[in-house]
C-alpha cells in the first residue's frame, strides 16, 4: 500500500523529512477496523512527532491521526461496525499513523462519519473535536460547575486554530457562556467571529487589559490552546477567583504557583490518554465522535476545514507541515485521496 513516512527526524525543508513509500497492507485482529483512508488532516502533533520521534529499528515512521474512510475488514471481536461503513477518527499516538492507504483503528475510538460532509471536511474534525469536547465538558466541566461571582464566560486562547475553531462552536452552541476568543490578524479575527465568538480580543496585546476593556468581568474559565507560557501571567491576572484553567500545549516550563492566591484549578487535556492507557472508558471517544457527527448533521456545528491541499502524498504533506510550523494556520488543513 502507498504511504508517507520517514527514517530520521529532519526539518521539513529536507528532501527526506517525508517521503512516498510502499508498505504491506495491515491485517486486523481483535477489535481492529481496517479502514481504507479517503482523507486525512494535519495537526501540530504531526509536526512535533516528525521533528523528534525515531522509528523502531529500521522501520519507517508513518505519521497522521485524523482520518475519514471506509471500513474494508474487521477483526474477530468487532461488534460496532461492518465492512462498508463510513467512519472518522483520530487514531492512537502509539500506533502507525493514517498517512497510508489502509489503517488499523480500535473500533472503540471510531465514530460514524457525518452524512452531510465530504471526506476532507470530515477528516478535519476528529482530533480537535475530541480535544475541545474533553477540555470543555470533562476537564473544565463548564456545564456542571459555576464559579461564584465570576462572569459566566470562557476565554479561548488561539481561537482560530484547529482546536479553538471547534471549541468556539461547542461553547457557543452547547452552553450559555459568553465566548471570548483570541486572534491577532484580520482574517483570523473574522474566522473566530464567524464561528460564533461573542467577542474577539487580540492576544498580541496584554490579555488582562483586553478582557477588562470588554466590561463583562473576570471569566470563570480559560482554555489555552497555544503559547500558554507566553500568556500565563496575564491569565493569572484576568481569571476569576476560584476559576478553572485548562491547557493543551507543551510549555517548556509551567509555574502554576501564582494561581494559588485565587484557588484556580489547572487541568491538562491530552486526547490520546484513553487510547494510550486503554482506560476503562476508552469507548467514550467513539461515542463522543458519534455525538459530533450528529451535531454536524443537524446543523449545530460545522467543519473547521480551511484548506484542502489535494492528494495524499509527500509533497502535499510537507506543504501542510510547513504551514503549521509557520504558526499561520486558520482552521484545519486536509489532504484527500491518493494519486491514481
Amino acid at each position: 500500500m502507498r504511504a508517507i513516512g520517514y527514517k530520521t527526524p529532519l526539518p521539513i525543508a529536507d528532501d527526506n523529512s517525508l517521503v512516498d513509500i510502499d508498505l504491506p497492507r495491515p491485517t486486523p485482529s481483535g477489535r481492529d477496523l481496517l479502514v481504507e483512508i479517503k482523507a486525512i488532516s494535519v495537526n501540530p502533533v504531526d509536526t512535533k512527532v516528525r521533528a523528534s520521534a525515531h522509528p523502531d529499528g529500521d522501520d519507517w515512521k508513518v505519521l497522521g491521526w485524523d482520518a475519514a474512510g471506509v471500513v474494508v475488514e474487521t477483526g474477530p471481536e468487532v461488534s460496532l461496525f461492518k465492512p462498508g461503513d463510513e467512519v472518522f477518527y483520530a487514531g492512537a499516538l502509539t500506533l502507525p499513523g493514517t498517512n497510508a492507504e489502509f489503517h488499523l483503528a480500535d473500533e472503540r475510538i471510531v465514530g460514524r462519519k457525518p452524512k452531510t460532509l465530504g471526506w476532507a471536511e470530515s477528516a478535519a474534525l476528529p482530533l480537535t473535536a475530541i480535544t475541545a469536547w474533553e477540555t470543555l465538558f470533562d476537564r473544565l466541566d463548564v456545564k456542571g460547575r459555576t464559579v461564584p461571582g465570576a462572569a459566566p464566560a470562557i476565554l479561548i486562547i488561539g481561537g482560530a486554530g484547529g482546536v479553538g475553531s471547534i471549541a468556539i462552536q461547542l461553547a457557543r452552541k452547547l452552553t450559555d457562556l459568553t465566548v471570548i476568543a483570541t486572534a491577532s490578524r484580520p482574517e483570523t479575527k473574522a474566522w473566530a467571529t464567524d464561528l460564533g465568538a461573542h467577542h474577539v480580543v487580540d492576544h498580541s496585546k496584554p490579555l488582562a487589559q483586553e478582557i477588562a476593556t470588554l466590561g463583562i468581568g473576570a471569566p470563570a474559565f480559560v482554555f489555552s490552546t497555544t503559547n500558554t507560557e507566553q500568556h500565563l501571567a496575564e491569565i493569572v491576572e484576568l481569571i476569576a477567583p476560584q476559576g478553572r484553567f485548562a491547557l493543551i500545549d507543551d510549555p517548556a516550563a509551567l509555574d502554576i504557583n501564582p494561581f494559588k492566591g485565587k484557588s484556580v484549578s489547572a487541568h491538562w487535556e491530552f486526547m490520546f490518554t484513553r487510547s494510550m492507557f486503554g482506560t476503562a472508558d476508552i469507548a467514550e471517544q467513539g461515542a463522543l465522535l458519534n455525538g459530533v457527527s450528529r451535531l454536524v448533521d443537524d446543523g449545530t456545528i460545522r467543519t473547521t476545514l480551511a484548506e484542502n491541499f489535494g492528494p495524499i502524498n509527500a509533497t502535499n504533506l510537507k506543504r501542510a507541515h510547513a504551514l503549521i510550523e509557520s504558526g499561520k494556520v486558520r482552521g484545519k488543513i486536509a489532504l484527500e485521496g491518493f494519486d491514481a
